[in-house]
């Protein structure tokens, strides 16, 4: 039971049940000034926006201000606080952990909200293409140069089991470093997922170094045409291992096999080593795939480029002892003779150097352009991505091209991308089934 008696010079006294008596002067509360300001302090926690700000702060960070939950105003739109403030604020440390970056967060949520906020959304698709084309040209000009000066080394030094070494050592320094320095996260290594790409990184280390054996034997174009024959291989494979395909697809893979066939017929520089070293290569990269898909189904935390990063370390464990062993005591003696070739041991450092860090980058940048991209944009990409291959390395080399080995050549890269078409609608189809 709580009394209040109130004059204007007595006393205010309260008083309870239990005999306790509180004093103090009515003539303070009454004082003109104090009304005013309280009046004025009253408007101040009134307005929406302070409301908003304490709801909040009492809704993230607990009670910052010793405040029970049952006495928090409430926000009503609760879609706000879904969808920006259980995003932004993880940790529930409190109130004076992270003040700053709330309200600057908090503002930003408002500026998206906003008019300019929608002028920002509206400029980001432009920005994303942007992106997508700067990926694409890095992953064209980066396959570029790596196919010039690996075969110029190659030209000067045809040791193709040291240069495929030297690559994936070159791509193993350099994901080391990122991890070291932090600029790419180092995925968690486990004993189970060691184990799970030693099939991977055997079927990488095969369709690689047989790469290179092809380009040290022929034109660079030649291998470019004959690896665009990989589809072939992959539903061949895939077949047998109990998947099924369409006769769309089975029709899709002619045109690459007659226009390979007509290629390989006409092709001047023609050689078994060089034919089989590409078919070999389609072989390993599409035994990598599909074991991949098998052995790492479990380990999707891992994005594609600490992937291969992993990848290529164990490659080059696999790769350099039977480097050393087959063409370890021929390096000296041809080291000398590139240096002779060239006229300066500079510039065989450089061929060597750029052959490694650009095969390396622009592995690392089809990773980046698969992770921004769909598959379909990606196989055409990667078709096109032969073409323009091929066309440089023809100009800057200079091979001479007889007609039926540049129409085998378009009829093999044209049944490469209807390839890529059928085969992007037949997994289209299995997506939409499991919406509706």
């Amino acid at each position: 039971m709580l009394a209040l008696n109130l004059t204007q010079s007595s006393p205010v006294t309260f008083s309870k049940s239990t005999n306790h008596r509180y004093s103090i002067n009515a003539s303070s509360l009454l004082n003109p000034n104090l009304i005013s300001r309280t009046h004025h302090q009253t408007a101040l926690f009134n307005k929406p926006s302070t409301q908003i700000v304490v709801s909040n702060f009492g809704q993230i960070h607990g009670y910052p201000f010793g405040c029970s939950s049952k006495s928090t105003p409430q926000i009503h739109d609760s879609g706000f606080r879904r969808n920006h403030f259980d995003r932004i604020h993880e940790n529930h440390s409190g109130f004076c952990s992270k003040s700053g970056s709330f309200i600057t967060k908090a503002a930003a949520s408002e500026s998206e909200s906003s008019p300019e906020g929608d002028a920002s959304s509206v400029s980001k698709p432009k920005s994303k293409t942007l992106q997508l084309a700067l990926i694409f040209g890095l992953w064209y000009f980066q396959n570029i140069v790596f196919n010039i000066y690996n075969k110029k080394a190659l030209n000067v030094f045809p040791f193709p089991w040291f240069l495929a070494s030297f690559q994936l050592f070159v791509g193993s320094i350099w994901m080391l470093i990122l991890w070291s320095l932090k600029l790419q996260p180092c995925p968690k290594i486990s004993k189970p997922f060691i184990i799970a790409l030693l099939g991977p990184a055997l079927f990488h280390t095969i369709g690689h170094i047989s790469a290179c054996v092809s380009f040290s034997k022929v034109a660079v174009s030649f291998t470019h045409v004959i690896k665009s024959s990989e589809p072939v291989f992959s539903v061949i494979f895939s077949s047998f291992l109990g998947d099924t395909y369409p006769l769309k697809v089975w029709i899709s893979i002619l045109p690459i096999v007659l226009g390979c066939s007509l290629a390989a017929i006409t092709e001047v520089s023609f050689n078994f080593y060089g034919l089989w070293g590409a078919l070999i290569s389609n072989v390993g990269f599409v035994l990598r795939n599909i074991y991949s898909k098998r052995s790492l189904q479990s380990f999707k935390e891992v994005d594609g480029l600490n992937l291969y990063g992993w990848i290529s370390i164990i490659s080059l464990l696999y790769l350099f002892p039977v480097a050393v062993v087959i063409e370890g005591s021929q390096w000296i003696q041809g080291y000398h003779k590139a240096i002779e070739a060239v006229g300066k041991s500079s510039t065989f450092y450089i061929w060597v150097l750029l052959s490694g860090v650009f095969y390396h980058l622009y592995n690392q940048s089809s990773y980046q352009a698969l992770d921004e991209i769909s598959p379909l944009t990606f196989s055409v990409g990667n078709t096109m991505k032969r073409v323009v291959v091929i066309i440089s390395t023809i100009l800057v080399f200079r091979n001479p091209v007889r007609p039926l080995n540049a129409l085998g050549s378009a009829i093999a890269i044209f049944g490469t991308f209807l390839y890529s078409q059928v085969t992007a609608k037949k997994a289209k189809k299995p997506e939409s089934e499991k919406q509706n």
